[in-house]
């Protein structure tokens, strides 16, 4: 669980926030050095952000079980975050999010970060993964069943999604 080394696939590089990263994504104020793409971070960033220095503050280091930023291999720009809500829970079962700015939609980046998340919680020892999409948001649903993850229900307002690892 303590694993927090950065995930690279094949076009990307999921980097592990540090607090200091976090509080710099909740304030949307890049440190120089940070190559953030136009549009990051989103709403979706901040609240991941935040809820993981809560966390922190709560019940300690998460270990793999953290947000990560979206970076490019190519040229280094964070195009977004995916990560983990937090530690799994009592049965195993992790929960996992993930968001791209609008340019960098439509590429597969997703998909790919999402397969890399699912293997990082497999290497730490969660026994599923879980995840959700808003009901319209049909390109979530097609990113969770690439990466494998099999529809299990929805509600007024989101559609369900499950991997046993």
């Amino acid at each position: 669980m303590n694993d927090i080394r950065a995930i690279e696939t094949d076009r990307l590089l999921l980097h592990p926030l540090s607090a200091d990263e976090a509080q710099r994504v909740v304030d949307a104020a890049p440190a120089p050095g940070d190559r953030w793409a136009a549009g990051y971070p989103e709403d979706g960033d901040a609240r991941s952000a935040r809820g993981f220095l809560n966390g922190l503050a709560e019940r300690g280091d998460p270990g793999a079980y953290r947000p990560y930023q979206i970076r490019l291999l190519e040229d280094g720009s964070v195009v977004g975050g995916g990560g983990f809500h937090g530690p799994p829970d009592a049965a195993g079962v992790v929960t996992v999010g993930y968001g791209l700015i609008p340019a960098a939609r439509g590429h597969g980046y997703a998909s790919e970060a999402l397969r890399a998340l699912i293997t990082r919680a497999r290497e730490a020892g969660a026994t599923a993964v879980r995840g959700d999409a808003d009901l319209d948001n049909t390109a979530s649903h097609h990113v969770m069943e690439a990466a494998g993850m099999a529809f299990e229900g929805a509600d007024e307002q989101v559609r369900n999604y499950r991997l046993l690892l």
